[in-house]
């Protein structure tokens, strides 16, 4: 078998817990891209230089068109190519999204970027919000440590003022009494 066939066989054979719900594989100059949903596996095949964004859509509108079709006779399939009559959609989307430049295919992919643009832009707002409380964190932060310095001054001072209206009383009888002797001393 091919190195095509190989990689479909792979997928196919693995089980659906271990294969991820959208998956794009290199197979030289092309990739398989693969979407797995609802136990239908949807494949396609292009080029490398193919735009990801817009084979996941292809792959994703067929599955809306394959569930919207056939989603109660999924699980009764007995028999291969059971879906024949599908193919003719398959056909008619893969020549719409065939062309890369079509109007319809930039017009996905520009929404595709204003989305991601849009979510970019709510992202950088959300940063600088951030960065403004960060700068009122900052200011806050700067000025509780300006107010808690004042404080530690004022009950340093409060506490000298309490010690001197403490032992001011004791000092000044210390101090007459040490004069009286003093005075007693010299004149007697």
């Amino acid at each position: 078998p091919s190195t095509h066939q190989s990689v479909i066989k792979s997928f196919a054979q693995s089980k659906t817990s271990a294969v991820p719900p959208k998956c794009t594989v290199d197979s030289g100059n092309y990739c398989f891209h693969y979407f797995n949903n609802s136990g239908v596996c949807y494949f396609t095949l292009a080029d490398k230089m193919y735009p990801k964004k817009l084979a996941y859509q292809y792959l994703e509108e067929l599955y809306r068109e394959f569930t919207n079709l056939y989603h109660s006779e999924i699980e009764s399939v007995a028999r291969p190519y059971a879906f024949i009559k599908f193919d003719k959609f398959i056909q008619k989307t893969r020549k719409i999204y065939l062309d890369t430049r079509s109007q319809r295919n930039l017009t996905m992919l520009n929404s595709e970027l204003n989305e991601v643009q849009h979510i970019m832009t709510k992202n950088i707002q959300e940063v600088l919000g951030q960065g403004e409380k960060l700068e009122n964190v900052t200011r806050m932060s700067s000025t509780l440590s300006y107010e808690s310095r004042k404080y530690q001054k004022n009950a340093k001072a409060l506490s000298r003022q309490a010690l001197i209206k403490k032992y001011m009383p004791f000092a000044i009888v210390g101090g007459v009494i040490f004069m009286v002797f003093f005075l007693r001393s010299l004149f007697y």
